[in-house]
């Protein structure tokens, strides 16, 4: 079988290393020079903690296991089983990290609650004020700005699979066939467009009224912390924005803690990691009225700073670069990710949202037994 891969994002990337690995052959394009979006606009989470319950946490856990299996294969991503700590201050927000160690499917995401004391023979780095904190040994990272180069580098040492960068693809010209921005046309058995938040042009005319809405997001790296963290580190606001922590302790939280102001406004959240380097990967805004902001703020960058210092007990290391990226997340939220056969053999898989970076192994496993690979 022949597959071609429209998209070099990790959800594209991850489809091709499902066909090579069953022992198919593969053409990747990509438009840009590199993939350039959400793929590397992240965290590097692979981030069990929050996932809905279902259908969301069976298809994280799946890919929790493959991404751990892949790093063993490709160690250029960086895989490390690092866990995520939440840190929580006050009875309101201890209790919603009780209620989430206290779920039915506590064990299966890796929850407990611990004290401080706990939290930090955990993670030494953790030398502020907090009074206990939600743990989760599922969760992990790899390194979003290198994944797609190190994962396309084993591909091609299979000898069945090609990248083509530089080219957009414009049009289904007939079954399994799309033709390119050079005028090239790529015949296939099977076309995947995994065209991440770029929902116009071929997208827009294949699907007008697709199902899939983009969000902005607002990070920042810091420059070596000259310590290790040892895990992924979240704030008691992420209770607020991910579905697992529901419960009626989060509802009184809402109604009896307001968010900083600054926070609510930009409906933030910290989610912080170590890079390879040292320096920290710390977000996030979340953005949803279109047009977009051209530019990036201050306030939500101070508000995380506070944030992270507060939890470390010591000043933020020199903030080298801000950024701004945007991904593509179904409009009903509780969907994984939106599949669509869009053409005679070609399908459309667009949509995981913010789950894109850790889902994308099982999203694109789904799509290959689906399609008989």
């Amino acid at each position: 079988m022949r597959v071609i891969v429209v998209g070099g994002g990790v959800v594209g990337t991850m489809h091709a290393w499902q066909a090579v690995e069953r022992g198919h052959e593969v053409v990747q394009i990509e438009r840009e020079a590199e993939a350039r979006g959400a793929s590397l606009r992240n965290f590097g989470q692979i981030w069990v903690s929050g996932r809905a319950g279902g259908e969301e946490l069976e298809t994280a856990l799946r890919a929790r296991e493959l991404w751990e299996r892949i790093g063993a294969e490709v160690p250029g991503l960086g895989f490390r089983a690092i866990g995520s700590l939440t840190p929580v201050r006050g009875a309101r927000e201890h209790a919603v990290a009780e209620a989430a160690a206290g779920r039915p499917d506590a064990a299966a995401r890796g929850y407990e609650l611990v004290t401080a004391e706990q939290a930090r023979k955990i993670n030494p780095a953790l030398r502020g004020s907090f009074e206990a904190a939600l743990w989760c040994e599922r969760d992990a990272a790899v390194e979003p700005r290198t994944a797609q180069l190190h994962l396309r580098e084993a591909l091609r040492a299979s000898g069945r699979y090609t990248f083509l960068p530089g080219r957009e693809v414009r049009e289904v010209v007939a079954a399994g066939a799309v033709r390119d921005d050079h005028g090239d046309v790529h015949r296939g058995d099977a076309v995947v467009l995994a065209a991440g938040a770029w929902l116009s042009g071929l997208v827009r005319e294949l699907v007008p009224d697709l199902p899939v809405r983009r969000v902005r997001l607002q990070m920042m790296q810091t420059a070596p912390l000259g310590e290790a963290l040892t895990t992924s580190v979240a704030d008691a606001d992420s209770f607020r924005y991910y579905p697992a922590y529901k419960s009626d302790a989060l509802d009184a939280l809402d109604a009896e803690q307001a968010q900083a102001p600054v926070a609510a406004a930009h409906r933030m959240q910290l989610l912080m990691v170590q890079r390879r380097d040292g320096g920290l990967t710390i977000g996030d805004t979340h953005e949803y009225e279109h047009p977009f902001a051209f530019d990036t703020l201050e306030d939500p960058y101070e508000h995380l700073a506070g944030v992270v210092e507060s939890f470390l007990g010591r000043p933020l290391p020199k903030i080298r670069h801000r950024w701004a990226g945007v991904y593509a997340q179904c409009t009903d939220t509780t969907r994984v990710v939106h599949r669509q056969q869009v053409a005679d053999g070609v399908w459309l898989v667009t949509g995981p949202g913010g789950r894109g970076m850790t889902c994308s192994p099982a999203i694109a496993e789904t799509t290959a037994n689906e399609l008989g690979w």
